[in-house]
């Protein structure tokens, strides 16, 4: 099939997002940043560097690679992204912040592991489901290897430990596994998989319990455990319509943790208002709908399940992470793809948006 123009507006809808998120992550850092590293935008400085400049690289290079090229190297992507991912455990290797071990550093430089994952895992996953034949019939070539993969990925986040990375790989494997139509005997199999999973880590963690308590009765330990939800609640009610202005958030201020990670929105909806948070909310429903219409018209199943994977991913952890610091879901300390500090995951979101460019150019 002869290649035509990409989805403009998709294109358009990711940098936008990327956009916004470094105004915002410029503001939102300020604060941090001084007091860290005697300067104001050290954070920002180290986002363009090492998340945006090699990420739009990733994503010119991804947009003109034909799509198939993935299909022919998911496994060996996704072995590589394995030993990364068990790499956090490595002494001299693993980098350890807040109790967790989630980073790998080669130098001056750390990587989070898990970004290239959700990336591999989604290629993988496509790939076999995708087979011609009657793959969805067959549970050696669909279920077992979901399985096998799914218990190794989900053995070292629990490690690290990192929980929502395990819900975040369960619903990009959800995403998949519905649109694959596969029986309904094995989705019930995962439901009952990821259920079973839920329980045993609350069970196995009191913070985990106590998370859950305080989403319930948020005016419970409002020092302790629920210090920053009803922080992030303070913050978005002090935004009101318009918002403070940028830069002039309060909560930056060392009264909200982790402002530049799953808190960033707070400080968007505190400076930007309920206008600026809502025009955010509308780029992700946009891009959504922009990627899932790439995705009706790919040419083959896996172009289809490739770019439903990748929007479903970048929709369901932009959306949990909202739903998250706004109390309408428990807090999960998932960051805002596009907008959160982080070099790893805005690079890989943005090689992964090269690829979902480079199905629209193939598109019925």
């Amino acid at each position: 099939m002869k290649n035509h123009q990409p989805d403009y507006f998709f294109v358009s809808a990711i940098f936008a997002l990327v956009i916004f998120g470094l105004v915002a992550l410029a503001s939102a850092s300020a604060v941090i940043s001084q007091e860290n590293f005697g300067e104001s935008y050290y954070y920002l400085k180290h986002q363009i560097i090492y998340g945006l400049s090699i990420g739009v690289i990733g994503f010119f290079i991804c947009q003109r690679i034909n799509y198939q090229f993935w299909k022919k190297i998911a496994w060996p992507l996704l072995i590589l992204s394995l030993i990364l991912l068990a790499g956090v455990f490595l002494p001299g290797m693993g980098y350890e912040g807040n109790e967790a071990r989630r980073w790998i550093t080669v130098g001056p430089i750390s990587l989070q592991p898990f970004e290239f994952v959700k990336l591999a895992f989604i290629l993988y996953f496509s790939a076999i489901l995708s087979r011609k034949g009657e793959v969805k019939k067959n549970i050696k070539e669909s279920l077992i290897p979901f399985v096998a993969v799914f218990g190794i990925i989900s053995a070292l986040v629990l490690l690290q430990p990192n929980m929502s990375a395990f819900f975040m790989i369960l619903l990009i494997a959800g995403v998949i596994y519905f649109l694959a139509e596969l029986s309904p005997a094995y989705l019930l199999s995962v439901g009952v998989l990821a259920i079973s999973g839920f329980f045993v880590l609350i069970k196995t963690a009191a913070y985990r319990i106590k998370r859950l308590t305080v989403y319930l009765h948020p005016e419970m330990d409002p020092q302790g455990i629920g210090y920053q939800i009803n922080q992030a609640l303070l913050a978005i009610g002090s935004g009101g319509l318009f918002g403070l202005g940028l830069g002039h958030s309060i909560q930056k201020w060392k009264y909200l943790p982790e402002v530049i990670g799953d808190s960033i929105f707070a400080i968007i909806a505190e400076e930007f208002g309920f206008i600026g948070a809502g025009f955010l909310v509308f780029l992700f429903i946009f891009l959504t709908w922009r990627g899932l219409r790439i995705a009706k018209n790919a040419p083959d199943k896996f172009g289809y399940l490739v770019a439903a994977g990748i929007i479903g991913w970048l929709f369901f952890q932009a959306f949990t992470n909202i739903a998250s610091i706004c109390r309408i879901i428990p807090l999960t300390g998932m960051p805002l793809p596009f907008v959160s500090y982080g070099g790893t995951a805005l690079a890989v979101a943005l090689a992964a948006a090269g690829i979902v460019v480079n199905i629209s150019k193939q598109t019925k």
